[in-house]
């Protein structure tokens, strides 16, 4: 039977023929990079097994496993933990996965990672079509690939390919995505070669060409999809024009490829391509014109497309065939059957904020900020079980942290009341998506899904409270169990002192518009919220300085998005002094002594403190006798952020 969502979503959910294969719907999922749960000798782990069996239940009709490199040079390896397929002996565990796709109806796909430019992890040097020296530099010194190591190359892709369909898979993947090996032949950026690999953009595709014929030749039977740039982004460094990357697609076409993945970007691109301040639907077009290019060719394409019904009319308009998408079911592996059954509310979105990417490129294993129990899928721990004992449990603090842990403890069964003492959920990231110059509805989908959650589960909320030792003795004894989740507040005794009458504004007041703010502004503190209120004040039109006292800005910022405050203030014109330290603030400013011991003063009308914040964990000393069990989570434990206060509280949640 029809469940209500699919009806509403009949083209993303419909059955679809791809060659011999039906699928049970058009969804994708992508390989998402890799997981780095893995060995550093190329072999899968059991946290890796515990993850894909996650991934096979998500419901999508294929599923693509994360790219495996297949030279056992080590020269295609990107990640200290990635995964290995140049040999019979990985066979097994490949084999499980398979099966477990298998098992829960998907058609398995095989991804082949080769990472060229990016590669060579272990090794201390990267090949690549050409020595073009490297943007970035925590990557490897290049050397460039010969005739014989192309040609030896493009056989280990064809025998990674048959490796792969011998332990079950249905087909492979080969990836450019992120300016891998296949990229960097296509570009030229990188393929600066004078024979018959390079020049012309017929002879910068003849790797490509001849890797498809070598992986169809290998795997007849079987189909064969690539993942290439609608976009590469690289126009500063002379890569290839949006037309050269659509020719390389007629190309791949002309070869027989099965499908093509639609992507946009490479690691050292210096636009963003995935990140949440690019809007929900931005590449979308990328997608039209490769599906009106190549009408015969299936079209598989998620690139900053989050949104399951936005989804559902692309392809109902015929701009791609396939939604393919990963880090959305990162974030929710329940997201496809809850869009199944109408209950898109309850979905946990993506927030676009890369702390996936931000870990792969600290060689550490990903996690998502939005699901706790990514990465821990084996560890009985990270599991919402039943609870033991129903326990009557208020929640001090209606932020991420305290609504986490009530969602999770109430999901255990617990009878779960939340004390706010605003008038609304969602603490102080009410007022940092407000003032957010990137997509504000992703994190305000944060609050939503809270919210949602909380009318699901049917978690008190009494809102417009305030919660003190006096308010406790009159429900002493109505609830076990007290968990205080007050986040932060601003450290005013760290401040400087004041003269003339002037008032230092706490940042949080401004961010939630209890504060009004007239003329110039001086911001103290350059972290996160500090930016983000100096940002959104600078777009409205504030001339604007951010004064921090560490050597530069963005301290606490993921760093996947670090750029994009630092370009952010450089097209907003903010102004900011760095190792610096603040003596007074008086009617003529912010008097300073900058990183170079000179004295100075900043002109500012409205002073604002977005720093220091301490954690606001008072009511702890004041509840020590009056409560059975009593818990702190989140910033009211120290001061970090979104992600480590979700991960937090839903610990603590598990264990109640």
């Amino acid at each position: 039977m029809t469940k209500p969502g699919e009806a509403k979503l009949s083209y993303l959910f419909q059955k679809a023929r791809w060659g011999r294969f039906e699928l049970k719907n058009r969804v994708k999922y992508g390989a998402c990079c890799v997981s780095n749960y893995n060995t550093r000798d190329g072999h899968i782990t059991p946290r890796e097994l515990a993850r894909t069996k996650v991934i096979a239940e998500t419901g999508c009709g294929m599923i693509t496993n994360q790219g495996a490199y297949p030279d056992p040079r080590g020269e295609g390896k990107a990640y200290f933990r990635q995964v290995a397929i140049f040999d019979d002996k990985f066979l097994p565990q490949f084999e499980t996965i398979a099966r477990t796709i298998h098992d829960n109806g998907g058609v398995a796909i095989q991804q082949i990672l080769h990472a060229g430019r990016y590669g060579g992890i272990d090794l201390g040097y990267c090949v690549q079509p050409s020595i073009v020296p490297q943007t970035l530099p925590h990557f490897r010194s290049p050397r460039e690939i010969t005739r014989d190591q192309i040609r030896q190359t493009i056989r280990e892709h064809a025998e990674a390919a048959a490796r792969a369909v011998r332990a079950g898979f249905d087909g492979t993947e080969v990836t450019s995505f992120m300016g891998y090996l296949l990229a960097n032949f296509n570009s030229r950026f990188t393929n600066q070669r004078t024979d018959e690999y390079g020049g012309s953009i017929e002879n910068r595709g003849r790797f490509m060409r001849e890797l498809i014929d070598a992986i169809k030749q290998a795997t007849p039977d079987n189909p064969l999809i690539l993942r290439l740039n609608g976009a590469e982004l690289m126009d500063r460094w002379g890569g290839n024009s949006e037309d050269e990357c659509f020719e390389l697609m007629r190309q791949a076409a002309g070869c027989g490829v099965d499908m093509i993945s639609v992507t946009v970007g490479w690691q050292e691109a210096p636009d963003s391509s995935i990140g949440r301040d690019i809007p929900p639907g931005h590449w979308n077009r990328l997608a039209a014109r490769a599906k009106k290019l190549l009408p015969e060719v299936p079209i598989a394409f998620g690139v900053r497309l989050p949104d399951p019904v936005m989804a559902n009319e692309c392809i109902g308009n015929g701009e791609f065939d396939f939604w393919e998408v990963c880090r959305p079911l990162l974030a929710d592996p329940q997201m496809l059957r809850k869009a199944a059954e109408d209950r898109l509310d309850e979905v946990r979105r993506c927030v676009g904020s890369l702390n996936c990417l931000s870990r792969l490129f600290r060689d550490l294993p990903y996690t998502c900020t939005m699901n706790p129990a990514l990465g821990h899928e084996i560890e009985p721990e990270y599991a919402i079980t039943p609870a033991a004992v129903r326990k009557r449990i208020m929640v001090i603090g209606a932020g991420p942290a305290g609504m986490e842990f009530a969602v999770t403890a109430a999901q255990r069964g617990h009878d779960v009341t939340v004390f706010e003492k605003s008038e609304r959920i969602g603490g102080m990231l009410t007022g940092y998506a407000a003032n957010d110059l990137a997509n504000r509805a992703d994190l305000q989908s944060v609050i939503s899904y809270y919210e949602a959650m909380a009318r699901k589960l049917n978690i008190g909320l009494r809102l417009g409270t305030t919660v003190d030792p006096r308010l406790m003795r009159e429900m002493l004894h109505d609830f076990d169990v007290a968990v205080v989740a007050t986040g932060t507040v601003l450290h005013r005794a760290a401040l400087p002192p004041t003269e003339d009458g002037r008032k230092i504004l706490d940042g949080l007041d401004v961010a939630l518009g209890r504060e009004a703010v007239n003329g110039t502004v001086a911001v103290l503190g350059g972290g996160k919220v500090g930016l983000t209120i100096a940002e959104s004040l600078a777009s409205r039109g504030h001339p604007v300085t951010i004064i921090e006292g560490q050597k530069r800005l963005a301290g606490d910022v993921m760093p996947s998005f670090k750029w994009r405050h630092s370009a952010w203030v450089e097209e907003l014109k903010i102004a900011s002094v760095t190792g610096a330290r603040m003596s007074k603030v008086t009617a003529e400013g912010v008097h300073v002594v900058d990183g170079k011991g000179e004295k100075r003063i900043i002109g500012a009308d409205t002073v604002i403190a977005a720093s220091p914040r301490i954690s606001n964990h008072g009511l702890v000393n004041e509840f020590e006798w009056m409560v059975d069990e009593l818990h702190v989570c989140g910033d009211a434990v120290l001061p970090r952020g979104l992600g480590p206060s979700i991960h937090d509280a839903y610990r603590l949640g598990c264990r109640i």
